[in-house]
């Protein structure tokens, strides 16, 4: 129930009795307040004893009050699964009354004891500051883009206690949003920056002035009483002290170094961030009207203007990054547009109407034209060697940055969106031109990279451009393996170059070797039986080099290899000890989330490919132990070391229990109501794959049972994992099982049955007969409200044109005949009850005979329809052995049915 204005003096004794020294007054207000955290209202509560003017003295109310608010906001702000959390509306409601809150006062008090501020409102003021920040840095600039520009306007008529507070609230707000790290985050701080600077900068010049003044004051006037004045003048203090930290933060920050340019420099900014804005929005109209801006007045024209910039820049080329990147985008977004494609397909005879779609065709066949007209195949080559020769090149500044940060360099290269830097914009135009003109460009891109080659042998060790040249070469057959491969023989190419490369191990081949090991990996399915040896030893050659970039590389072309379907475990049998070992020592050196996943993501691949996983178990263990160990609040590695264990755990099979030791605790972190929700699905599959690969069962793992009906009483999400879950406790577990958590199962089994649609039910169903096949005895007096629900389903539910609820209603009715058999009694005593007849009679469905009989009609007239024969044996058992049933059934009731 949600909280109101009537709860607040209840939430205020809470709040005062917490701060009680009397422990029974005291425990069980905490208690109180945490059992409210979750509701509804309760943040808006403490927002009013916060901001309650009759409570400005009740400070150390307040100040708790406050605590607990940024608590909930840290703990209930985003949107959790297992939490209702707080709503939309309360979100703005409590933003609004915070912006209209920024002026907490302070206690009157004398300069001498100003640090008594530290204290009491001033913590109050700290604490709210804190407060929205948090909020900031989730709902800035999407749900609360009116913040800062607020808290500038107040800025405008503030005093100097209101300045103070405003300042505190940007200090904590910009400092939070300076740690994002996404580009888009980066980019709104640098607008916060951009309109903020000039205004901080000229107060903090005017503090300056007021404080040099204000304290020659108070030095020639040191008798002088004025506590008002001080008390501003300390405020002053304080705010230019923010100031300056808002300031070092917004430069360090929000400005990169090309804003320290001259004055003049600012419009040829401007025209620079027009004509890219205005490319953005040619390729945003070409992309959503392609046929409108197929006009042989429109495409053309842009073509052929983003075509020459892209051949011939100019010298300003890397100053015009952004619009270079933009023109090739253009020209990308052209070459590979369907609409743009002549159509194979005719019209219909004699058909005289002009449609829609007749007019799309001749459209495209008048663009297809077009473009085959701007792109004839002298300037296809040329606009392939440039792509090639100019922008493929590495630049001073590349290997610079790869020599400071390799990890951060490799991740920089083959990780970053296309459309975002220059040389992956180059390369996703490559791979589409290629595409399209494969026939008249494989002779050019081998020729470029036998010239390459021949300019650069394998022995050259200075960085040379014959030696960048032959890089960009790597990288262009790279990328165009498939097409390639009918002018290029791999087997001849890494014969005659690629392995010759490898034995040259100078520190700047690390140039050539990080192309070699991406070639390996992009080639995988072109090569054949006789090199796989050769390729397999090169890539573990490459795992062993010097420089991390490369060893990244190689680890990630040796996935590719080890997930390929004619991956040769023979030919890799001797090389895995020693790859093994590589993974070991490259996940200890590297440092970069990233890199960590791009490494368990081999061993995992490794685990998952490999037979001969046990001998190298106990180096496993001890690896899985220490990384998940440090992977403390990284959940996305997490959830990759889940993934891992899996494997591990079917690569064992029934071994596995020699990794319990490390296992069961992972499993119950993972499984922990506490822990982060993105990592339980994956601990569920770890937990399903333990339990079907288990020799028995052990005290620990079937402890383990009662996290389920938590799960799923969060959510039903995992409920066909869950059910697999359960049935592997009742095969493995059986009687010791059963005894143990009886309880659980019946609970499960009615929480699931009545609250999931028919896909659901049919998960949860075939557990359920299972379980009355293994304790045909015991499970159906513990499961007797399941049951009730069951014979409702079969009396009242179905429908012969859906065939998931007859598949429902069948399943149901062979579960009831499978216990009428197995415990007929039982049966006959539930059909009789009370209960079920109420239950029957609320659903609808008019009792006029028997419930049993009722379910004989049942079981003749649709069980059979749908269920295997296996199934129907044991209504043919009850159908012939009619002593067993406790009601008596009349031979022409049953013969009629039948």
């Amino acid at each position: 129930m949600a909280l109101s204005v009537s709860d607040l003096p209840a939430m205020y004794t809470l709040l005062a009795n917490s701060l009680s020294r009397d422990e029974t007054v005291r425990k069980p207000a905490e208690a109180a307040l945490a059992q409210s955290e979750n509701r509804p209202g309760f943040c808006s509560c403490l927002m009013e004893v916060i901001t309650a003017k009759d409570l400005v003295s009740q400070v150390d109310v307040r100040l708790l009050a406050s605590v607990y608010f940024k608590n909930s906001v840290n703990r209930y702000w985003r949107n959790r699964r297992d939490s209702s959390g707080i709503s939309s509306e309360e979100k703005i409601h409590l933003k609004q009354k915070l912006l209209s809150h920024l002026r907490e006062e302070n206690p009157q008090v004398t300069f001498a004891d100003v640090m008594y501020i530290a204290f009491g409102p001033m913590q109050i003021a700290l604490t709210l500051a804190v407060l929205i920040s948090k909020i900031a840095r989730i709902d800035y600039p999407k749900l609360w883009p009116e913040l800062f520009s607020i808290l500038v306007q107040q800025l405008q008529s503030a005093d100097t206690l209101s300045s103070h507070r405003i300042f505190l609230i940007l200090f904590r707000s910009l400092k939070e949003l300076s740690t994002k790290r996404l580009t888009s985050d980066q980019k709104n701080f640098a607008e916060i920056s951009s309109q903020f600077f000039d205004y901080g900068w000229h107060l903090w010049q005017t503090d300056v002035q007021t404080i040099l003044q204000g304290i020659t004051a108070l030095v020639q006037n040191i008798s002088s009483n004025s506590e008002h004045h001080h008390d501003d003048l300390y405020l002053t203090c304080e705010r230019w002290f923010l100031c300056s930290k808002i300031i070092r933060q917004l430069v360090i920050s929000g400005f990169p170094d090309t804003s320290l340019q001259d004055q003049h420099h600012k419009f040829g900014d401007f025209l620079k961030r027009s004509c890219t804005k205005l490319m953005k929005i040619l390729v945003a109209i070409q992309h959503r009207h392609p046929y409108s801006f197929g006009d042989k007045c429109v495409l053309p024209v842009v073509m052929d203007f983003c075509l020459k910039k892209i051949t011939d820049p100019g010298p300003e080329r890397m100053l015009f990054e952004q619009f270079l990147i933009q023109c090739m985008s253009m020209v990308k977004s052209v070459l590979e547009c369907k609409e743009y494609k002549p159509s194979l397909t005719g019209r219909v005879m004699d058909e005289n109407r002009v449609s829609l779609e007749l007019t799309k065709k001749s459209i495209s066949n008048a663009v297809a034209g077009v473009i085959t007209s701007l792109l004839p195949s002298d300037r296809v080559v040329l606009l392939c060697n440039v792509l090639i020769r100019r922008y493929f090149v590495l630049t001073v500044n590349d290997l610079e940055e790869w020599h400071q940060n390799p990890e951060y360099f490799h991740h920089e290269q083959d990780s970053v969106l296309w459309s975002e830097k220059l040389r992956p914009c180059a390369e996703a135009l490559y791979i589409v031109l290629f595409q399209n003109h494969s026939q008249l460009l494989g002779p050019v891109v081998v020729s470029i990279l036998q010239e390459a080659m021949k300019g650069s042998p394998s022995s050259v060790t200075d960085i040379t451009p014959g030696l960048l040249l032959k890089d960009a070469a790597y990288a262009a057959a790279a990328y165009v393996y498939y097409e390639l491969s009918n002018y290029l023989s791999f087997k001849d190419w890494f014969n005659g170059a690629l392995s010759l490369e490898l034995t040259n191990g100078h520190p700047n081949m690390r140039i050539i070797h990080r192309k070699v090991a991406l070639i390996l990996g992009q080639w995988v399915s072109e090569i054949k039986d006789d090199t796989k040896r050769s390729v397999y030893c090169a890539l573990i050659r490459l795992l062993q080099d010097n420089d991390l970039c490369v060893r990244l590389a190689a680890s990630r072309s040796l996935v590719f290899h080890i997930e390929d379907a004619t991956f040769s475990e023979k030919d890799f049998s001797d090389l895995l000890p020693v790859c093994w070992d590589l993974c070991f020592k490259l996940v200890e050196e590297v440092q970069e989330f990233d890199s960590k996943v791009q490494v368990l993501n081999l061993i995992s691949a490794l685990i998952a490919h490999v037979t001969e996983v046990i001998p190298y178990a106990n180096k496993l263990v001890q690896f899985f132990q220490k990384a998940w160990e440090e992977s403390s609040g990284e959940s996305l590695l997490q959830i990759q070391l889940l993934t891992a264990l899996k494997n591990f755990v079917v690569a064992l099979g029934y071994q596995s229990p020699i990794c319990y030791n490390m296992l069961l605790p992972i499993l119950r972190s993972g499984l922990d109501e506490n822990s982060p929700d993105e990592l339980l699905e994956d601990s569920m599959l770890l937990w399903e794959a333990m339990l079907s690969h288990a020799p028995s069962m052990v005290p620990q793992l079937l402890s383990y049972f009662a996290c389920l009906v938590e799960i799923l009483e969060r959510s039903f999400d995992y409920l066909k994992v869950a059910a697999n879950i359960t049935e592997s406790y009742i095969i493995l577990g059986g009687t010791e099982f059963l005894s143990m958590h009886a309880s659980s199962v019946a609970k499960l089994f009615d929480l699931v049955v009545g609250n999931v649609n028919d896909r659901g039910l049919l998960s949860i169903l075939p557990l359920v007969d299972v379980s009355v096949q293994c304790f045909p005895m015991e499970v159906p007096q513990l499961i007797s409200s399941t049951l009730q629900k069951l014979i409702v389903i079969c009396l009242t539910g179905g429908d012969d044109y859906d065939p998931s609820k007859t598949a429902v209603k069948a399943s149901s009715a062979a579960i009831l005949a499978r216990i009428l058999i197995l415990n007929t009694n039982y049966l006959a005593q539930l059909t009789s009850e009370p209960s079920v007849l109420v239950l029957i009679q609320k659903s609808g469905f008019p009792v006029e005979e028997n419930i049993l009989l009722c379910l004989v009609d049942i079981w003749l007239d649709k069980v059979d329809k749908s269920l295997p024969k296996s199934t129907l044996f044991f209504l043919i058992s009850f159908w012939l052995g009619n002593k067993c049933c406790c009601i008596e059934v009349k031979h022409s009731v049953l013969l009629l049915n039948a």
